[in-house]
């Protein structure tokens, strides 16, 4: 079993965006028990709460439903998964200053798994933007979240 979690700083917008997108991308491959996905948020501002209904809207457009309720990441985390993907920069640092020494997790970049996205892309946050910037956020998504299923599938699963 390969556990992904997917991080932003609320866990509203970009992390249930990517955890909904990859979860098409297991349900397509028939992965469902070979590979476990979560996201979480560092920040604690919206635990409980829904995805953005600006991003569940988007996402349902193309047949993605975000039922995820926000989180915060926590320190058994770094231990239960073997990926922490994180959004943007800033972020990913939050997370490397809090893994605790040993962590097995992996702490990367999201668009680390996108093939045309410079070294260092993020995913920008549409929080403050319109509906185009939640539409960008999935193309962005769906694009590192096929290369992260070509990885998993290599690196993971012996396949592809």
């Amino acid at each position: 079993m390969v556990r992904l979690l997917f991080v932003c700083l609320g866990n509203i917008c970009r992390s249930p965006t990517a955890e909904g997108v990859m979860g098409k991308i297991i349900l397509d491959r028939g992965w469902e028990s070979r590979v476990h996905i979560d996201s979480a948020g560092t920040g604690d501002y919206h635990v409980g709460e829904l995805a953005d209904l600006r991003a569940r809207r988007a996402a349902k457009r193309r047949g993605i439903d975000l039922v995820h309720r926000a989180r915060q990441v926590a320190a058994s985390d770094f231990e239960r998964f073997d990926y922490l993907l994180a959004m943007d920069g800033s972020n990913l640092k939050n997370l490397e200053r809090r893994a605790p020494g040993g962590a097995r997790a992996r702490l990367l970049l999201l668009r680390s798994f996108d093939q045309s996205a410079p070294h260092g892309a993020e995913v920008p946050d549409p929080y403050d933007g319109d509906d185009d910037d939640f539409e960008d956020v999935l193309d962005i998504c769906e694009r590192a979240c096929h290369g992260l299923a070509a990885h998993i599938a290599r690196e993971h699963l012996g396949s592809e």
